[in-house]
Protein backbone atom coordinates (compact mmCIF):
# COMPACT_ATOMS: atom_id res chain seq x y z
CA UNK A 1 0.00 0.00 0.00
CA UNK A 2 2.39 2.38 1.20
CA UNK A 3 6.40 2.45 -0.85
CA UNK A 4 8.65 4.48 0.64
CA UNK A 5 11.84 4.30 -1.55
CA UNK A 6 15.36 5.56 -0.46
CA UNK A 7 14.27 9.29 0.56
CA UNK A 8 16.32 12.16 1.12
CA UNK A 9 14.64 15.09 3.03
CA UNK A 10 15.34 17.25 5.83
CA UNK A 11 15.25 21.01 6.85
CA UNK A 12 16.58 24.52 4.74
CA UNK A 13 19.55 22.50 3.09
CA UNK A 14 20.42 19.98 5.59
CA UNK A 15 19.62 16.35 5.19
CA UNK A 16 18.22 14.15 7.70
CA UNK A 17 17.17 11.81 5.65
CA UNK A 18 19.62 9.63 3.79
CA UNK A 19 18.00 6.92 1.75
CA UNK A 20 15.37 6.05 3.76
CA UNK A 21 13.19 3.13 2.64
CA UNK A 22 9.83 1.30 3.83
CA UNK A 23 6.83 -0.08 3.14
CA UNK A 24 3.61 -1.23 4.92
CA UNK A 25 1.23 -3.27 3.10
CA UNK A 26 -2.63 -3.59 3.35
CA UNK A 27 -4.17 -4.55 7.03
CA UNK A 28 -0.53 -4.24 8.39
CA UNK A 29 0.44 -2.46 11.31
CA UNK A 30 4.31 -1.03 11.16
CA UNK A 31 6.39 0.88 13.66
CA UNK A 32 9.10 2.47 13.52
CA UNK A 33 11.81 2.74 15.95
CA UNK A 34 14.89 4.59 16.64
CA UNK A 35 17.11 7.01 18.99
CA UNK A 36 16.01 10.38 19.73
CA UNK A 37 17.33 12.15 16.54
CA UNK A 38 17.15 9.37 14.57
CA UNK A 39 14.75 10.48 11.44
CA UNK A 40 11.70 9.07 12.64
CA UNK A 41 9.22 12.54 12.52
CA UNK A 42 11.38 13.04 10.12
CA UNK A 43 10.07 10.68 8.17
CA UNK A 44 6.30 11.38 8.41
CA UNK A 45 6.61 14.61 7.76
CA UNK A 46 8.11 13.90 4.76
CA UNK A 47 5.13 11.10 3.49
CA UNK A 48 3.05 13.67 4.39
CA UNK A 49 4.58 16.64 2.52
CA UNK A 50 5.32 18.69 5.33
CA UNK A 51 8.59 18.73 4.48
CA UNK A 52 10.17 18.41 0.59
CA UNK A 53 11.74 15.17 -0.61
CA UNK A 54 14.95 16.07 -1.66
CA UNK A 55 15.38 12.92 -3.89
CA UNK A 56 13.80 9.42 -3.64
CA UNK A 57 9.98 8.42 -4.26
CA UNK A 58 6.43 7.84 -2.01
CA UNK A 59 4.34 5.78 -3.76
CA UNK A 60 0.92 4.81 -2.18
CA UNK A 61 -1.99 2.65 -3.97
CA UNK A 62 0.21 2.65 -6.91
CA UNK A 63 -0.06 6.61 -6.98
CA UNK A 64 3.38 8.66 -6.90
CA UNK A 65 2.72 11.35 -4.06
CA UNK A 66 6.23 12.94 -3.76
CA UNK A 67 5.70 15.91 -2.41
CA UNK A 68 2.47 16.22 -2.34
CA UNK A 69 0.25 18.49 0.26
CA UNK A 70 -0.77 17.14 3.25
CA UNK A 71 -4.69 18.01 1.34
CA UNK A 72 -3.48 16.03 -0.95
CA UNK A 73 -1.86 13.00 0.53
CA UNK A 74 -5.33 13.30 3.17
CA UNK A 75 -7.57 13.17 0.05
CA UNK A 76 -5.71 10.16 -1.40
CA UNK A 77 -6.31 8.00 1.51
CA UNK A 78 -3.52 8.78 4.41
CA UNK A 79 -4.95 10.32 7.68
CA UNK A 80 -2.19 11.11 10.53
CA UNK A 81 -2.56 11.72 13.98
CA UNK A 82 0.10 14.03 15.61
CA UNK A 83 2.76 13.45 18.32
CA UNK A 84 1.69 16.75 19.53
CA UNK A 85 -2.27 16.79 21.32
CA UNK A 86 -4.08 17.99 18.54
CA UNK A 87 -7.71 18.29 19.93
CA UNK A 88 -9.88 21.45 20.09
CA UNK A 89 -9.85 21.80 24.34
CA UNK A 90 -13.23 24.10 23.51
CA UNK A 91 -15.21 22.24 21.69
CA UNK A 92 -16.93 18.99 22.34
CA UNK A 93 -16.19 15.51 21.64
CA UNK A 94 -18.99 15.83 18.83
CA UNK A 95 -17.56 18.92 17.37
CA UNK A 96 -14.19 17.63 17.34
CA UNK A 97 -15.06 14.49 15.42
CA UNK A 98 -17.35 16.67 12.69
CA UNK A 99 -14.11 18.30 12.13
CA UNK A 100 -12.75 15.23 11.25
CA UNK A 101 -14.65 15.28 8.24
CA UNK A 102 -14.43 19.52 7.02
CA UNK A 103 -13.94 18.18 3.09
CA UNK A 104 -17.48 16.37 3.54
CA UNK A 105 -20.55 18.07 3.05
CA UNK A 106 -23.24 15.96 3.53
CA UNK A 107 -24.62 16.08 7.10
CA UNK A 108 -26.24 13.05 6.94
CA UNK A 109 -22.80 11.44 6.46
CA UNK A 110 -20.99 13.24 8.75
CA UNK A 111 -23.71 11.66 11.45
CA UNK A 112 -23.30 8.50 10.00
CA UNK A 113 -19.84 8.54 10.33
CA UNK A 114 -19.63 10.09 13.82
CA UNK A 115 -22.37 7.33 15.13
CA UNK A 116 -19.72 4.60 13.22
CA UNK A 117 -17.14 6.24 15.31
CA UNK A 118 -18.99 5.53 18.88
CA UNK A 119 -19.22 1.73 17.87
CA UNK A 120 -15.72 1.59 17.68
CA UNK A 121 -15.41 4.00 21.05
CA UNK A 122 -18.09 3.42 23.07
CA UNK A 123 -16.35 5.99 25.16
CA UNK A 124 -16.57 8.84 23.24
CA UNK A 125 -19.89 8.47 23.25
CA UNK A 126 -20.87 8.50 26.64
CA UNK A 127 -18.77 12.23 26.60
CA UNK A 128 -20.00 13.14 23.35
CA UNK A 129 -21.08 16.66 24.59
CA UNK A 130 -17.95 17.05 26.90
CA UNK A 131 -15.13 19.35 26.18
CA UNK A 132 -12.12 18.02 24.61
CA UNK A 133 -9.78 20.18 27.24
CA UNK A 134 -11.41 18.10 30.15
CA UNK A 135 -10.61 15.04 28.74
CA UNK A 136 -7.32 12.92 30.00
CA UNK A 137 -4.76 12.66 27.51
CA UNK A 138 -5.67 9.19 26.90
CA UNK A 139 -9.22 10.27 25.96
CA UNK A 140 -7.80 12.85 24.12
CA UNK A 141 -5.79 10.36 22.33
CA UNK A 142 -8.43 7.93 21.86
CA UNK A 143 -10.62 11.17 20.18
CA UNK A 144 -7.56 12.04 18.08
CA UNK A 145 -7.97 8.78 16.64
CA UNK A 146 -11.57 8.70 16.25
CA UNK A 147 -11.24 12.19 14.04
CA UNK A 148 -8.92 10.82 11.81
CA UNK A 149 -11.06 8.09 10.82
CA UNK A 150 -14.07 10.07 10.27
CA UNK A 151 -12.71 10.19 6.55
CA UNK A 152 -12.36 6.50 6.07
CA UNK A 153 -8.58 6.47 5.49
CA UNK A 154 -6.95 3.75 3.97
CA UNK A 155 -4.10 3.66 5.98
CA UNK A 156 -3.40 5.56 9.71
CA UNK A 157 -0.09 7.45 10.57
CA UNK A 158 0.44 7.78 14.01
CA UNK A 159 3.31 10.09 15.97
CA UNK A 160 4.42 8.31 19.37
CA UNK A 161 0.88 7.40 20.34
CA UNK A 162 2.59 6.35 23.58
CA UNK A 163 3.67 10.74 24.30
CA UNK A 164 2.93 12.14 27.43
CA UNK A 165 0.98 9.25 29.05
CA UNK A 166 1.23 7.20 31.80
CA UNK A 167 2.20 3.69 31.22
CA UNK A 168 -1.22 2.43 32.06
CA UNK A 169 -2.77 4.57 30.01
CA UNK A 170 -0.51 4.57 26.65
CA UNK A 171 -0.73 0.40 26.98
CA UNK A 172 -4.76 1.15 26.35
CA UNK A 173 -3.36 3.15 23.64
CA UNK A 174 -1.83 0.50 21.86
CA UNK A 175 -4.21 -2.03 22.59
CA UNK A 176 -6.89 0.11 21.10
CA UNK A 177 -5.18 0.76 17.81
CA UNK A 178 -4.09 -3.27 17.72
CA UNK A 179 -8.09 -3.59 18.06
CA UNK A 180 -8.98 -1.34 15.06
CA UNK A 181 -6.10 -3.19 13.25
CA UNK A 182 -7.64 -6.71 13.74
CA UNK A 183 -11.33 -5.85 13.63
CA UNK A 184 -11.53 -3.04 10.46
CA UNK A 185 -8.57 -4.68 9.19
CA UNK A 186 -6.59 -0.39 9.58
CA UNK A 187 -3.46 -0.42 8.01
CA UNK A 188 -1.09 1.65 10.56
CA UNK A 189 1.94 2.84 10.21
CA UNK A 190 3.50 4.45 13.71
CA UNK A 191 6.72 6.36 15.56
CA UNK A 192 7.18 4.74 19.02
CA UNK A 193 9.65 5.73 21.57
CA UNK A 194 8.93 3.21 23.65
CA UNK A 195 10.71 0.40 21.11
CA UNK A 196 9.33 -2.75 23.05
CA UNK A 197 5.65 -1.26 23.21
CA UNK A 198 5.47 -0.64 20.04
CA UNK A 199 7.08 -3.46 18.43
CA UNK A 200 4.60 -5.59 20.40
CA UNK A 201 1.70 -4.60 18.97
CA UNK A 202 3.09 -4.68 15.31
CA UNK A 203 3.60 -7.41 13.06
CA UNK A 204 6.87 -5.99 11.71
CA UNK A 205 9.51 -3.02 12.56
CA UNK A 206 11.82 -0.64 11.15
CA UNK A 207 15.14 0.15 12.93
CA UNK A 208 16.59 3.93 12.25
CA UNK A 209 19.89 5.67 13.27
CA UNK A 210 21.27 8.54 12.09
CA UNK A 211 18.44 9.26 9.00
CA UNK A 212 19.49 5.33 7.96
CA UNK A 213 17.56 2.23 8.06
CA UNK A 214 19.98 -0.11 10.12
CA UNK A 215 17.39 -3.38 11.12
CA UNK A 216 14.19 -4.05 9.68
CA UNK A 217 11.88 -7.14 9.94
CA UNK A 218 9.01 -9.15 11.56
CA UNK A 219 8.68 -8.15 15.16
CA UNK A 220 9.36 -11.42 16.64
CA UNK A 221 13.08 -11.13 15.01
CA UNK A 222 13.41 -7.69 16.35
CA UNK A 223 12.46 -8.40 19.36
CA UNK A 224 14.87 -11.23 19.60
CA UNK A 225 17.97 -9.39 17.68
CA UNK A 226 20.73 -9.31 20.18
CA UNK A 227 21.87 -5.74 18.22
CA UNK A 228 18.39 -4.16 18.97
CA UNK A 229 17.55 -5.73 22.65
CA UNK A 230 21.27 -4.11 23.70
CA UNK A 231 20.20 -0.64 21.52
CA UNK A 232 16.85 -0.29 22.16
CA UNK A 233 15.30 -2.71 24.61
CA UNK A 234 17.36 -2.36 27.69
CA UNK A 235 19.30 -5.63 27.20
Amino acid sequence: MLIVENIYAGYQDLDILHGVSLHVNPGEMVCVIGPNGAGKSTVFKAIYGLIKVRQGRVLFDDRDITNFKPQQVLQAGIAIVPQLRSVFPQMSVMENLELGMYLEKNQKRIEQRIEYIFTLFPELSQMRERLAGTMSGGEQRMLEIGRSLMLEPKMLMIDEPSAGLAPRISQAVFKNIQRLNREINLTVLAIEQNARQGLEVSHRGYVLELGKNTFEGATSALLENPDVRRSFLGG
